[in-house]
């Protein structure tokens, strides 16, 4: 899978996102101006280490790199609502399902994973000189699905950003978070 992941990366998103104007490539919709890049969910360090330089080369081509992570996004969410420690005592008295929705709420409600991505775009952006990489989505799982994030930047995004997506394909363009939920067939931005 690993040569799989390399290649795509390096032979179709890369010279996409090298471009002068990545956006046509990237999205039919001029308000989504953001891509999938799917990998296997094993793939994950691997993906981490190629994510790096790619970070460099585009920057070496010109680009201003902006890295997301979604993992941080979570923490500083669950964070706003109780210490992390705190959440493994809520697992233990309230079990897991309890626990799985009070952080969906979080992300949803409290400090909602949107506005905390939003707030991470770059200052000032450009359009044919930012990209932007999120990645780290598997620390969503089971909590939170990408789809409702892409559908709620719509129109908040401005700059070509990439979503690093730990999944499998389900057909042309489903996708099963993690290789395990149901498939997703409503993904509207291209995958690579």
């Amino acid at each position: 899978m690993s040569d799989d992941l390399r290649t795509r990366l390096t032979k179709q998103l890369e010279p996409v996102l090298i471009s002068p104007d990545p956006r046509p490539q990237i999205s039919a919709y001029h308000d989504m101006p953001y891509a999938l890049f799917r990998y296997d969910p094993t793939d994950e360090l691997l993906l981490r280490k190629e994510l790096s330089l790619l970070t460099i080369r585009l920057e070496q081509a010109g680009k201003r790199v902006t890295r997301i992570s979604l993992a941080e996004c979570l923490e500083e969410a669950m964070t706003a609502v109780r210490p992390l420690e705190n959440w493994f005592e809520l697992e233990r008295q309230q079990g897991t399902a309890t626990t799985i929705e009070t952080i969906h709420s979080a992300l949803s409600r409290r400090a909602p994973l949107d506005d905390l991505v939003a707030q991470r775009m770059p200052t000032d952006p450009d359009p044919l000189t930012d990209v932007v990489l999120i990645h780290r989505a598997g620390a969503l799982f089971p909590v939170y699905r990408t789809f409702t994030l892409l559908e709620l930047l719509k129109g908040r995004v401005v700059v070509p950003t990439v979503l690093c997506y730990p999944g499998t394909l389900d057909g042309a363009a489903g996708l099963r978070f993690m290789g395990v939920l149901e498939a997703e067939h409503n993904y509207r931005p291209k995958i690579f």
